[in-house]
């Protein structure tokens, strides 16, 4: 794992990508349970969208984990590769640039990563 930041491609440290990694174990959670309750319940199939946003949660975890880079710091143009809540400045525009592309990526593939686990699991459980 990288220590240093780098452009569009790294701009968490070991602290914040296993907090990442928490917040997917707990998007995951959330949507089983809430699926295991729609599927107990026999809810009607429609309401399997209600798995997006906790799919979404899982989804954004789970990326933002695998690719050690956080969408938010992306957009927001800072970075944090020490303790957790110690977030430097990116000054660099073309850096700036570099990391908001890379942000609207992880969100674009967490959207398709969570629209594809709710159709799935509303189509086969529900």
């Amino acid at each position: 794992m990288s220590d240093t930041y780098i452009p569009g491609t790294c701009n968490l440290g070991k602290a914040e990508v296993r907090s990442r990694q928490l917040v997917a174990l707990v998007g995951l959670v959330i949507s089983l349970i809430l699926a295991i309750g729609l599927i107990s319940s026999s809810a009607p199939r429609a309401s399997g969208l209600t798995l997006f946003l906790p799919f979404m949660v899982f989804a954004v975890g789970f990326i933002q984990s695998r690719r050690k880079f956080c969408l938010a710091y992306g957009f927001a143009g800072t970075f944090n590769l020490g303790k957790l809540g110690q977030i430097s400045r990116v000054t660099n525009p073309e850096h700036k640039a570099a990391d908001r592309k890379t942000a609207l990526s992880i969100l674009g593939q967490a959207t398709v990563l969570a629209l594809g686990l709710t159709g799935a699991s509303t189509l086969l459980f529900l």
